[in-house]
């Protein structure tokens, strides 16, 4: 008998697999806190690397992350949560400027930028907070979705800024699609915890850009980064390509996480739901496994990190991030479509992640492979966070809307 991918997605025993590997995932992370406050970076063991810096990205990704264990009633994840939540209340707080500090190092050095992506982390991070009914959420949540509201949104062309000085007196002229993107992930949540549909429908203006506008402009890669003005910058770090948060080109998992997020978007309004959503959804997925899912080397599968504008890699290197939003996406696509294609790409991209990710010796997945699946440390030395990983354990056993933190509250997993 042949088992397709479908009664994957359906069987039990898989659903068990996956709540399995969530839980080894949170054992994997459960030494995360930094003495100091906040989210330490994890080496390949699980221990903390001391040199790192207590990022309020990674801090916010934990927060939500063991935020979300609490919701599975999974022990010891509630406090985890907590330590994570009360550094974004605490010292990763600018208390003199409002916002974020970028970063706090080893040595107590602040790193005051203040960037939408770590504040749209922040939102998120408190979101799932608020579902898990953790002490100060609800107020954090509420200062996180006025900071992003008043210092990053731009009402004139409906998208986020992307980066401030410490006292928001200097704004970067670099714009960018990357903490949008995030942002809709963070006002989805926000509008699922809070039951205030303009975050919503906010994330909805961000989206018609990418689906609508500058995507099909580009055979469905996605412009990255842009000037004052929102024009594409199309060869900004040409000669820095492997960046990791501006890279050159297109990135082929942002095109697999934004045809995800169409789809969260697309449930979550329902009816009124345009019919761009699911098309951008189709076509962001169809052009980055295309473009994307190469043989760099003999019998060495895996996605790319970038492309050109061609579609031709650029950067061969294999980051674990995409292929986690790629069981995600694959799983949501199904889910919106019942198309057996996308139940068998979830079982290919599982198959993938399990023989070239997964760390079966220590735990968790490598973040970073080179062109032949070795583990690598370029761009990302250790394994920092879950996030990625961890959602794609629950991405499949939960309804496209609402968002993670209130499905696990309202029992909605299957």
């Amino acid at each position: 008998m042949t088992v397709t991918a479908t009664s994957w997605i359906d069987r039990l025993t898989h659903r068990r697999w996956l709540d399995d590997h969530a839980r080894d995932l949170l054992a994997f992370g459960e030494s995360f806190p930094s003495p100091a406050g906040g989210a330490g970076w994890l080496e390949d063991d699980g221990s903390l690397d001391a040199i790192q810096p207590v990022f309020t990205w990674i801090t916010c990704r934990m927060a939500h992350v063991y935020g979300l264990g609490s919701l599975l009633g999974v022990p010891g994840s509630t406090p985890r949560a907590q330590a994570a939540l009360d550094a974004l209340r605490g010292r990763l707080h600018d208390d003199a400027n409002g916002g974020w500090y970028a970063s706090i190092a080893a040595d107590g050095t602040v790193d005051a930028t203040k960037s939408a992506y770590a504040h749209a982390f922040v939102v998120l991070a408190a979101s799932t907070g608020v579902a898990a009914g953790l002490a100060g959420a609800a107020e954090l949540l509420d200062d996180a979705l006025t900071v992003l509201d008043e210092r990053f949104f731009d009402a004139a062309s409906g998208l986020h800024r992307d980066e401030w000085n410490a006292d928001w007196t200097v704004l970067d002229p670099y714009r960018g699609v990357n903490a949008n993107m995030h942002a809709v992930e963070a006002l989805l949540a926000a509008a699922d915890v809070t039951g205030d549909a303009r975050w919503r429908e906010r994330a909805l203006g961000i989206a018609r850009y990418v689906a609508v506008e500058w995507a099909p402009a580009h055979s469905w890669r996605i412009p990255e980064h842009f000037d004052t003005d929102w024009t594409p910058q199309l060869l900004l770090n040409e000669d820095t390509p492997d960046d990791p948060f501006k890279p050159f080109g297109a990135t082929v998992g942002h095109g697999i996480e934004w045809a995800r997020l169409l789809l969260h978007l697309r449930a979550g309004l329902g009816e009124g739901a345009p019919a761009w959503l699911l098309t951008g959804a189709r076509e962001l997925y169809a052009r980055a496994v295309a473009d994307g899912w190469r043989e760099s080397t003999p019998g060495a599968w895996g996605f790319v990190y970038t492309t050109g504008w061609d579609g031709e890699p650029v950067v061969a290197t294999r980051m674990h991030w995409v292929a986690a939003e790629a069981i995600g996406a694959a799983a949501a696509l199904w889910q919106a479509t019942g198309e057996e294609r996308y139940a068998a790409d979830y079982q290919r991209w599982w198959d993938h992640a399990a023989q070239a990710f997964i760390d079966a010796e220590h735990g968790s997945w490598h973040h970073e492979l080179d062109a032949t699946n070795a583990p690598s440390r370029a761009v990302w030395p250790g394994k920092p966070d879950l996030y990625h990983a961890f959602q794609a354990t629950l991405i499949p056993r939960a309804p496209l809307t609402p968002s993670l933190s209130v499905a696990l509250r309202d029992n909605l997993l299957t």
